[in-house]
């Protein structure tokens, strides 16, 4: 009975302690000297914070260091928002990510376009969330073509009670110069002082910009002066190889070069519809000279180089 009576008392003694605590953590008023002045005590408890994002990031791919971008010629790069996010209601009461990533030309909320407007309406939780903060990771895989220069990433977050935050960070996407060419010029079989049939080799812009192209010949090694080397016997000189813009006679036609030339008046544009590629034609004749008397199978290059126009 003796031990029941003490634990009673000390559970009393508790309590008692407690509440007085209680009281005291909450006295209505802190009364100066004789009541000259009091301090009212205010109360309120903070049911939700608003979510916030702490920072934005903006890589190519997975590459945190690559803050820039060089887009893939005749492909998609991926690029990556990372964002550092903190609710201090904790990072579970986040319940939604999304990103929009657009050219400084346009605006925040203006539809989807390949050249200039990116949306992503499911960005990815890392897992590496601790207490109050947490990163998700926003990628847009943006098409060769997109426009060179600045472009924004603006990160927006929700929480269970539908609050919001947001943060933008900017990186720069570079011009791209890049072209694809027919796989080769076939020019069948020609006689020896005869000219071959004119043969085409389309140039498709793979870049985001605008491009003239240069080309150079050669046989074996750059610069050697010949077109073609032959298997049996002898070689064709790189002049006796032409190509034009239009369909035109061999005599009407520009030699080709040891050296990089323009091909005059060749500009092809940039993309900007998806599925509707920017494609010129040009156009090539061989004739076979007599000076080495070539014989056999006869191969070459052509080397094609994207310019600024």
């Amino acid at each position: 009975m003796k031990h029941i009576k003490f634990f009673w008392i000390v559970v009393i003694f508790f309590i008692t302690l407690a509440t007085l605590l209680v009281r005291l953590s909450h006295a209505d008023n802190i009364v100066g000297d004789n009541y000259r002045n009091v301090t009212v005590r205010t109360y309120v408890n903070i049911t939700n914070a608003r979510p916030e994002v702490l920072l934005v990031r903006v890589y190519q791919e997975t590459n945190i260091s690559r803050m820039n971008i060089t887009l893939a010629g005749g492909s998609q790069r991926q690029v990556t928002c990372n964002a550092s996010l903190r609710d201090w209601n904790g990072y579970t009461d986040i319940v939604g990510v999304n990103a929009t990533l657009w050219h400084s030309t346009t605006t925040l909320d203006a539809p989807d376009n390949n050249n200039s407007h990116y949306t992503n309406s499911s960005c990815t939780n890392t897992g590496n969330g601790v207490n109050y903060t947490v990163n998700y990771i926003c990628t847009f895989d943006v098409y060769y073509y997109a426009n060179n220069g600045t472009w924004n990433c603006f990160v927006n977050i929700i929480d269970l009670a539908g609050k919001t935050g947001n943060n933008t960070n900017t990186t720069v996407i570079y011009p791209l110069y890049a072209l694809n060419i027919t796989d080769g010029i076939d020019y069948g079989n020609v006689a020896v002082e005869e000219w071959s049939a004119n043969r085409t080799a389309n140039i498709t812009n793979f870049g985001n910009m605008p491009l003239n192209v240069s080309v150079e010949g050669y046989g074996v090694i750059r610069g050697d002066g010949l077109a073609m080397n032959c298997s049996v016997n002898g070689n064709i000189s790189v002049g006796m190889e032409r190509f034009s813009i239009s369909d035109v006679d061999w005599s009407l036609m520009t030699p080709l070069t040891s050296s990089r030339q323009n091909i005059s008046g060749l500009t092809v544009p940039k993309q900007t519809v998806p599925g509707n590629q920017m494609i010129n034609t040009t156009y090539w004749q061989l004739y076979v000279n007599v000076s080495n008397n070539p014989a056999g199978n006869c191969t070459g290059f052509i080397l094609f180089s994207a310019e600024s126009s």
